[in-house]
């Protein structure tokens, strides 16, 4: 071959790139940007249903914002974890823990949307609703800046029993604006709360706790006065917080805790004796600051009653554990919503993902149960409305205070079993880090640890009906408002009143018991204020045998297609 030839076989050949060696398709786009509220039907209905219309436009607003650029720093407050100093660069001790932009990006958002106030500051009926409806969304974005988030907002009652602090603190901590300098509390418009509460030798069980306080003049002691905290907390959320609320003993375990709350910083403007000794490298809830720390004569004020710290912090809990609720439900939510995006841009075995019965099956139960969660997560925002407006309520108190810990129980659960389900729709690709699933998966089992493990909550229902009967009286009496409209429904209550005939036994059975009330109850909301079809596929589902360990396991007379249709977030 000449040159000449040489040259024109080259120039009439067609290029060959040894880079590309396949087309690639059948790969579903992801699931972004998208708008979290108006993309979401069972949202929209139970904020509607439950008198928070008048939010519409601000929820829209917010959702928009968690299905873009919050979106995405989700991801990036996860991937670059918060830095622990305990030095500055002169030496100074500072204990100061610093965090990716995307973290507070996130924070500013949620605390100008009002995640951490807004039924303290907008005081009518459906705030507590609208509020859960921020948390839901905002928690599918990021559920590790929800923790700071959900104890600010849970302080308030606490310190409400405290007039003197009140006044002072909570204007800040109500305040729409997000402040993360390392400064006093008094230079700051916005302040955030944490909690110090259990220790390494007792958990949960904080009568074992042996954090000591001292009041700083003896003749000024008690309620509002100023105390010095010598001790150790083993989990400390979230350090960074203004102050946090601390139980500690003034005299007797036999006297009982008293409740404070210890600032970052001291008033007269120097460092608190609050020392930070490592931050806790846990599987999930990565971006929020986890911390074990010791106060070595930290400054702190009384909240409540000496002795009766407890009692003083219980709406406090009863809130963080609501709020964990919310966040496992929305867990459910964004994995699910996920789920369905990438089978519907999928085809196997000659048709789409999304077409096929067996998946439908699956994706259909996953929605009903995403959507149950919802329903009574709303149904105890409600019940919070309904207390605000009308404090004497009885039937609320006493629903509300075993609702908590039942629907606590239940829903964080389920929560880490129905993620991993989400992830076998997706297959390969939901394992891998790219995805949001893997986050998701690593956060489920959190709500379900903090704020009292499983066994914790099935006892703390226990001790609600034994401290007052009336209260299982009130539960069942909820319940009961759904009977006479499924045979299949009333069939159940009438075997579940049977578990309560011998209570010889009634421990070692709570966790059995407690499962029991729980679906009961969300089959009840769903009747009583539910979209008709959810209902009735909820009770055919769960209360006649159908529904076994896993998902996809429904009868074949429910339209799956439309419960699949219900829980599309269209971008």
């Amino acid at each position: 071959m000449t040159q000449t030839q040489a040259e024109s076989f080259i120039k009439e050949s067609k290029p060959v790139s040894h880079g590309e060696t396949h087309e690639v398709f059948n790969q579903p786009t992801a699931l972004e940007p998208y708008n979290a509220y108006t993309s979401d039907c069972a949202l929209q209905y139970w904020v509607d249903r439950f008198s928070a219309g008048w939010h519409q436009s601000q929820l829209s607003e917010f959702g928009h914002r968690v299905g873009t650029d919050l979106y995405e720093a989700g991801f990036a407050a996860n991937k670059y974890k918060p830095e622990f100093k305990t030095h500055s660069r002169f030496g100074e001790r500072i204990d100061q823990v610093d965090f990716h932009p995307s973290y507070h990006l996130l924070m500013q958002t949620a605390l100008e949307a009002g995640h951490h106030s807004l039924p303290w500051t907008e005081k009518k009926m459906g705030a507590h609703v609208v509020r859960t409806a921020i948390e839901y969304m905002h928690s599918q974005a990021d559920p590790g800046t929800g923790c700071p988030l959900t104890m600010t907002f849970a302080a308030v009652p606490a310190l409400m029993h405290q007039p003197n602090i009140a006044k002072d603190w909570v204007p800040k901590i109500t305040a729409n604006h997000y402040d993360p300098r390392n400064v006093p509390f008094y230079e700051k418009q916005g302040l955030t709360i944490g909690m110090a509460m259990t220790e390494k030798q007792g958990g949960s069980d904080v009568r074992a706790n042996t954090t000591r306080a001292t009041a700083v003049n003896e003749q000024q002691s008690g309620p509002g006065e100023a105390y010095e905290i010598v001790g150790h907390k083993w989990f400390c959320s979230a350090p960074m917080c203004d102050a946090f609320l601390v139980l500690a003993y003034t005299g007797t375990k036999e006297e009982g805790l008293s409740c404070f709350l210890l600032p970052r910083w001291r008033p007269d403007g120097r460092k608190n004796e609050m020392y930070v000794q490592r931050l806790k490298d846990k599987m999930g809830n990565v971006s929020n600051a986890s911390s074990e720390v010791e106060f070595r004569g930290a400054f702190a004020w009384m909240i409540g009653q000496q002795g009766r710290g407890v009692r003083t912090i219980i709406e406090m809990v009863s809130m963080t554990r609501f709020d964990c609720m919310v966040g496992s439900s929305a867990i459910m939510r964004q994995s699910l919503a996920q789920a369905i995006h990438h089978t519907s841009g999928r085809s196997a075995f000659g048709s789409m993902l999304h077409d096929q019965p067996l998946m439908q099956n699956v994706l259909a139960d996953l929605s009903i149960e995403s959507e149950a969660a919802l329903a009574i997560s709303m149904r105890i925002a409600h019940s919070l409305d309904v207390l605000q407006q009308d404090p004497e309520n009885q039937h609320e108190a006493s629903f509300n205070r075993v609702a908590t810990a039942i629907g606590k129980y239940w829903i964080c659960k389920r929560t880490a079993q129905f993620t991993y389900e989400c992830m076998e729709c997706i297959g390969g690709v939901g394992v891998v880090e790219d995805n949001v699933l893997p986050r998701m998966y690593r956060e489920a089992p959190i709500n379900a640890i903090w704020e009292g493990s499983g066994n914790v909550q099935c006892l703390d229902v226990l001790r609600a009906m034994q401290k007052d009967p009336n209260v299982l009286n009130v539960f069942m009496a909820e319940l009961m408002k759904a009977a006479g409209q499924y045979d299949e429904f009333d069939g159940y209550m009438k075997a579940l009143r049977m578990e309560f005939v011998d209570m010889t036994s009634i421990e070692y059975r709570a966790r059995s018991v407690v499962e029991k009330l729980a679906v009961a109850w969300q089959a009840s909301t769903l009747i009583q204020f539910g979209d008709k079809t959810v209902a009735e596929a909820y009770v055919k589902s769960r209360l006649t045998g159908y529904s076994g360990q896993y998902y996809g396991t429904l009868p074949t007379d429910i339209d799956v297609k439309a419960f699949i249709a219900r829980a599309t977030a269209v971008k």
